[in-house]
């Protein structure tokens, strides 16, 4: 097992679509929202997933290709 903590960028035209409930529907994955922001312009989410290295992988590339912007968290942002 393996925990990622990621920054995710929503655009516009996904806010409203479910998105983390879908990633954890695709993936064999446990998700934890750390931190979150949604404005009209942009949903700003900390996330980290929990689970098998490979599946993270192919979740990451699923939110990107769903356009959503992917960024590892600094270790220490979100420790506390």
């Amino acid at each position: 097992m393996q925990k990622t903590r990621l920054w995710l960028m929503f655009p516009p035209r996904l806010i409203t679509r479910p998105v983390l409930w879908e990633l954890a529907k695709e993936f064999d994955l446990i998700t934890n929202i750390r931190q979150a922001s949604v404005t009209e312009e942009i949903g700003l989410v900390s996330l980290e997933l929990d689970g098998d290295r490979e599946v993270i992988k192919k979740a990451i590339a699923w939110l990107e290709e769903s356009g959503i912007k992917v960024e590892p968290v600094e270790i220490g942002t979100i420790a506390s």
